[in-house]
């Protein structure tokens, strides 16, 4: 999170459809200047979740609620006011945002822009604000392999639960790491993007055992593969819920473990969660994140002591 905070009018200035998409949610259906989306508040078949993107404000018809995109931050992540302004700061400083008035309606309106972000020349067309995966492989390119040195992820580690996926969205190429869900989807990441393909779901990984490790994020797990790379023991069942919104919808596969070990993020969202999981059932589910309460997440953690993790961290504990 940033040590410093937009204003609010900073903040409504930044597009929602591009936020969205920040966050991996993209529209199912154009209609301008109307978006729809599938709710990021619930699982749904149906796209329910609308965004005018002339006026910068979303409506959910599944709730009867709506608003800017403060509004919309400050519910999707449980948080004040105060606590989203620092956090969409941190994403700007990340460069996975950037500010975008709202668009304005003219004959323009007709065609989606194509951003200029990226290098152009692909055959295939997709502007229609989804993501089109063309292509997957294993992770060789140089600004892929540097970013997983800079998480502190070996590539042995990566090459097992991740690709390198090439991907179109409004026109132009991107390649990053992909983690894949049950569902077919992928997590999407890299340097510089922060997204995912449609279906969106969780990760289940079945090492047939009776316990199992939840991580909200693929690189907390990844992170918790790296610490444990040297465990001669089989590694317990792990849960990737890929988004908070599914912990709900994970439930009924983590009630089929013994015990179910929470690594979520240290943040307001993540705290909420773990907390709403241990008033489930005290004695099953299991708070891990004191091994990192100084830190953000498993991964921040991992960077900050990846020199002495063996001596750091035990979750070898859970095997």
């Amino acid at each position: 999170m940033a040590t410093w905070a937009l204003t609010c009018a900073e903040a409504k200035k930044i597009d929602l459809v591009d936020y969205l998409a920040s966050l991996g949610y993209h529209a199912q259906k154009v209609s301008h200047p109307d978006y729809w989306f599938l709710s990021p508040f619930r699982v749904e078949k149906t796209a329910s979740f609308k965004v005018n993107r002339k006026l910068n404000v979303y409506f959910d018809h599944g709730t009867g609620m709506g608003g800017d995109l403060i509004d919309f931050g400050t519910r999707f992540y449980n948080s004040s006011v105060s606590e989203f302004l620092h956090r969409i700061a941190g994403q700007l400083n990340r460069n996975t945002l950037s500010f975008h008035p709202p668009m304005q309606t003219s004959k323009e309106d007709l065609q989606l822009p194509v951003r200029d972000t990226f290098s152009a020349g692909e055959k295939k067309k997709n502007r229609d604000g989804k993501i089109l995966i063309i292509d997957d492989h294993p992770i060789a390119s140089n600004p892929l392999l540097e970013y997983l040195k800079k998480r502190c992820i070996p590539v042995e580690v990566a090459d097992r639960f991740c690709r390198e996926v090439d991907f179109l969205l409004y026109d132009k190429k991107h390649t990053v790491i992909g983690f894949k869900n049950n569902a077919g989807g992928y997590e999407l990441r890299s340097e510089n993007f922060k997204g995912s393909s449609s279906p969106k779901e969780v990760t289940f990984i079945d090492n047939r055992t009776d316990n199992v490790a939840v991580f909200e994020g693929f690189f907390s797990f990844l992170s918790f593969c790296t610490v444990n790379k040297n465990q001669t023991a089989t590694l317990t069942n792990c849960l990737v819920l890929n988004s908070l919104a599914f912990l709900e919808k994970g439930r009924p596969l983590m009630e089929k473990h013994r015990q179910v070990h929470f690594f979520l993020d240290r943040d307001t969202a993540g705290k909420k969660h773990t907390l709403q999981a241990l008033e489930w059932d005290k004695e099953k589910y299991i708070n891990r994140s004191n091994y990192y309460e100084n830190h953000k997440d498993l991964n921040e953690w991992l960077i900050h002591n990846n020199h002495n993790l063996r001596q750091s961290l035990r979750p070898g504990r859970l095997l």
